[in-house]
């Protein structure tokens, strides 16, 4: 007896995919929407964000939003941190961990009025956070809403994106309430763009300066437009999901999925920073990670042949880690990964008696142990 196959899930759309299509971008299924992985080539866009800038869609990341006089005692208990010192204005990067301890979101949380805040969730873990955030509102005095469909995310990352942006500044057509100049990094301001609000954030994940730009998605393909044109004599282009991957690896930044999931404690991560220290949130009780627990590290090996996810970390041909990332950086002209290693692994290298290697199709390549980021951008003089 035969069965009807299942119907797939419909393909979402971002806002702005008639504009990808007309740059001539490749697409690709991530978190069940169909976004531009590329427009000219993964380098190009890479180097462009390094150099001047990227204009990125992020349309497909989840907008939770929470109102309410118990925002803050809420949040303090839904997620692994303390916002009762976060002023309007302000961002935060936080967890949301099951109640093993294990990782089941990293989010940016921003507080955009005395009580009200935006959760910002990877798209994947949409429907998760989601569920997660409603369920743990009992009690408190707070509206959890998904506000992912009404929401576009617009980026510009890199060197040109502060002065692209000042250039719609000066045309009356993106009037912040404070300079852009005084928005400094992990902050957030209400905008203003052809009379309609954006919310304007200096956050980014690409290791470069850079903005994101939280709007409706009528207005979303106009303010591309604008970015793009604007920037266009400044280098600035249409960049995609493979080159802000890559542009994430080279800073350090770990991604769900490969560095960060529910078998994995923050401070394994390196993100025990995070945690709230005397906090009775969701999670709080196993949030240790066992004394053997593997932990992230950073690796770089030579020549072209770059470790992948997957791929085994070996100290005398015995395996002790995994790489989680891993790329021939296009900045840095050489392989970095991210990895979890054993513990006792790395105390054996830190004298520099042994070698890690990584078993790149059969072949064990030496490979050292570096801090994050791999990357950092030039400080200005």
């Amino acid at each position: 007896m035969s069965s009807s196959p299942v119907p797939s899930s419909p393909q979402r759309s971002s806002p702005l995919e008639a504009a990808h299509e007309a740059a001539g971008a490749t697409f690709t299924d991530f978190a069940g929407y169909r976004m531009p992985v590329r427009y000219s080539s993964d380098l190009a866009e890479h180097h462009a964000v390094r150099q001047a800038a990227g204009v990125f869609d992020l349309s497909h990341m989840a907008e939770v939003g929470v109102t309410g006089p118990d925002a803050v005692p809420y949040l303090d208990h839904a997620l692994a941190g303390s916002f009762g010192a976060m002023t309007v204005g302000r961002a935060k990067y936080s967890l949301l961990l099951a109640e093993d301890g294990g990782i089941l979101d990293d989010l940016v949380v921003y507080r955009t009025d005395t009580d009200v805040f935006l959760v910002v969730a990877n798209a994947a873990n949409r429907q998760v956070a989601v569920e997660a955030l409603t369920a743990r509102a009992a009690g408190f005095d707070v509206e959890v809403t998904d506000d992912s469909d009404t929401t576009a995310l617009v980026a510009i990352q890199g060197p040109a994106a502060a002065g692209t942006l000042d250039a719609l500044v000066v045309a009356d057509r993106l009037q912040p309430e404070s300079p852009l100049d005084e928005l400094r990094y992990y902050r957030a301001v209400h905008a203003l763009f052809d009379g309609a609000e954006v919310l304007v954030a200096r956050t980014g994940y690409t290791g470069e300066d850079g903005f994101e730009l939280y709007c409706d998605p009528s207005i979303a393909t106009a303010l591309w437009d604008a970015l793009l044109e604007t920037g266009a004599d400044r280098g600035v282009v249409p960049a995609g999901l493979a080159a802000r991957d890559t542009l994430r690896l080279e800073a350090g930044m770990p991604l769900y999925g490969h560095e960060l999931g529910t078998d994995v404690r923050p401070a394994q991560a390196g993100l025990g920073r995070v945690v709230a220290p005397e906090g009775d949130f969701v999670g709080a009780t196993g949030v240790v990670p066992a004394d053997d627990a593997r932990v992230l590290v950073g690796l770089v090996t030579e020549g072209r042949r770059a470790p992948r996810a997957g791929y085994d970390v070996l100290l005398d041909g015995a395996v002790v880690g995994s790489v989680t990332s891993g790329a021939l950086s296009p900045t840095l002209g050489h392989p970095v990964a991210m990895a979890f290693v054993d513990p006792g692994a790395l105390s054996a290298v830190a004298d520099g008696a042994q070698v890690l290697h990584i078993d790149v199709r059969g072949t064990a390549v030496p490979s050292s142990v570096a801090a994050f980021p791999f990357y950092r951008r030039p400080q200005k003089g």
